[in-house]
């Protein structure tokens, strides 16, 4: 249990800016298939979760095998909606970003849970990509 209130202080803007530029990072490498840099990214760990278009990633080397099967290229990603980064102290954030689906009228949601570790740094540690019509299922 946290007691002490400033350990989760929401958006230190040097944290937000770590964070930012290890996305902006990982973005990139998607699009150049750098897988080193991909890996880099996530925490080696058989509990890192990553859901994808037809793909269901648990542990570090499912999410490793679909990294290396993917085509090269700018994937789906046509433009950017709008990015949210929460960062909660200086050792947890989310990102969410909404984009706009490359050739299609599709809305897509990526989100990432980011946890800096001791020895590691920043990793992420539970990642999830969908798309939407806007059609609601409930």
């Amino acid at each position: 249990m946290i007691t002490d209130g400033n350990l989760l202080t929401p958006n230190l803007p040097d944290v937000v800016e770590e964070i930012r530029v290890l996305f902006e990072r990982y973005e990139q490498a998607l699009v150049d298939k750098d897988v080193e840099v991909l890996d880099a990214t996530f925490w080696r760990s058989p509990y890192t979760v990553r859901y994808a278009m037809g793909e269901h990633g648990y542990g570090f080397d499912e999410i490793h095998a679909h990294r290396v099967a993917r085509p090269p290229g700018p994937g789906i990603k046509e433009k950017r909606r709008r990015l949210e980064i929460l960062t909660l102290g200086r050792d947890f954030a989310t990102v969410n970003l909404e984009f706009r689906v490359r050739g299609k009228t599709l809305i897509g949601r990526q989100s990432q849970t980011w946890v800096r570790f001791t020895d590691e740094g920043w990793k992420v540690v539970s990642a999830h990509v969908s798309t939407t019509g806007g059609d609601y299922l409930w």
